[in-house]
């Protein structure tokens, strides 16, 4: 028997029902048994929509009792979802505060008075020959002697060749014999540190070459960068310091 044929008495044995348009419990029926619809219901959540509370036109003193009534409702609700959550110390531990940056203590506005030992040693220390410093320009120290000069890694805003800088923040200052160290700076009084703007300077032009791997693109990047170059004109200690 060909395939046609046989196809067609299939579906002559085929019942009337399958023909028939599916009635309402038919489709109840296969709601029930399929698994994918069941499990679509079952994944199914109602939609919370908070109760709406009609005002009735009553007495001020009622509208009184009506809120007063509703309070305790949800302050009720509210205390229950605080004790329903579980106690995360990560989520709940204020978090510390980060540490200021530090930085280097400034010189006291008010004058200290001098020890007893530095006013004793200090006409010895200012009659010897050849003093150097320690003196610290924007954060970094310079160990100098007068006519020393320093070329300082950046370029100095705000000056111009000629000006002469006082240089009054020193960590250290001595002789050959002598030294007297600050806690964190020498006083101020007792030395004058001046400097002299000579000029700027600057380097060879320096070229970088980025390339990555696989690739034929290059870059070059350009840069020369300026230095100012001071020189130490004055270096002296004094004999003698008053108290303010």
């Amino acid at each position: 028997m060909s395939r046609p044929m046989l196809r067609s008495v299939l579906e002559l044995r085929a019942p009337m029902a399958r023909l028939m348009r599916p009635t309402p419990t038919t489709t109840i029926t296969t709601a029930k048994t399929t698994p994918a619809t069941a499990i679509r219901f079952f994944n199914q959540t109602t939609q919370h929509v908070d109760p709406v509370i009609h005002p009735e036109p009553t007495l001020p003193g009622a509208a009184v009792a009506a809120t007063t009534t509703t309070t305790p409702t949800a302050t009720s609700t509210t205390t229950l979802t605080t004790t329903n959550t579980p106690f995360n110390p990560i989520l709940q531990t204020p978090s510390p505060l980060r540490s200021p940056r530090t930085q280097p203590p400034t010189p006291p506005t008010t004058p200290t008075p001098l020890s007893p030992s530095v006013r004793a040693l200090l006409p010895a220390l200012a009659a010897q020959p050849g003093h150097y410093i320690t003196v610290l320009i924007h954060g970094k120290r310079y160990l100098v002697t007068q006519g020393d000069t320093i070329r300082l890694p950046f370029l100095m805003p705000g000056v111009s060749p000629g000006d002469v800088l006082r240089l009054n923040r020193a960590s250290e200052l001595g002789s050959r014999d002598l030294t007297l160290q600050g806690a964190p700076y020498v006083d101020e009084r007792l030395f004058a540190c001046r400097a002299t703007v000579v000029g700027t300077e600057a380097e060879p032009m320096r070229v970088m070459v980025k390339k990555k791997r696989r690739c034929r693109r290059m870059k070059r990047v350009f840069s020369k960068h300026r230095y100012t170059v001071l020189r130490v004109s004055e270096l002296s200690v004094r004999r003698e310091v008053e108290d303010l």
